[in-house]
């Protein structure tokens, strides 16, 4: 199995067996040890402020979170020596999660479709430090967000 059939296996776990995900709309749709996408549709589900019909300050972090976390993934598994079973992806993965997240909100979140992106902006042995941001399908910046991850 290569690298990318790796990460889109994992995106479909994360898509499909993760109940958070399932319960916001988060999908997973670019993933590798570089950059990584996640999309999200608008429902009133997700109204932070219902006078206004905003997005909930949460969603957007979580958004952030996610997309963070799924890059980080991607530079652990671009890190594994061959070969790429599905006990040292697991044994790799293990150890990731979030030690710092920051956000820092722009505008209203506002829109039919939200898109969260992330980079890596450094990642180490043990650390990696990725870059996000939250735009809506008009391409308005919602949020962004820097994101410390534990990765070994």
């Amino acid at each position: 199995m290569n690298k990318k059939e790796i990460y889109q296996q994992l995106a479909n776990f994360w898509n499909n067996d993760m109940p958070f995900n399932q319960l916001v709309g988060f999908n997973i749709t670019r993933f590798d040890n570089e950059h990584s996408e996640v999309r999200f549709q608008w429902q009133d589900k997700l109204i932070g402020n219902p006078m206004q019909k905003i997005l909930h300050g949460g969603v957007t972090a979580a958004a952030l979170d996610l997309v963070g976390g799924v890059v980080a993934a991607g530079n652990i598994i671009a890190h594994i020596e061959e070969p790429l079973t599905a006990e040292t992806i697991q044994t790799s993965l293990r150890n990731l999660s979030t030690i710092d997240l920051r956000t820092d909100y722009l505008r209203p979140g506002r829109g039919e479709e939200f898109i969260a992106t992330a980079k890596i902006i450094r990642s180490g042995s043990k650390v990696a430090v990725t870059r996000m941001e939250l735009h809506n399908e008009l391409g308005v910046h919602i949020a962004f967000g820097t994101g410390t991850y534990m990765v070994g």
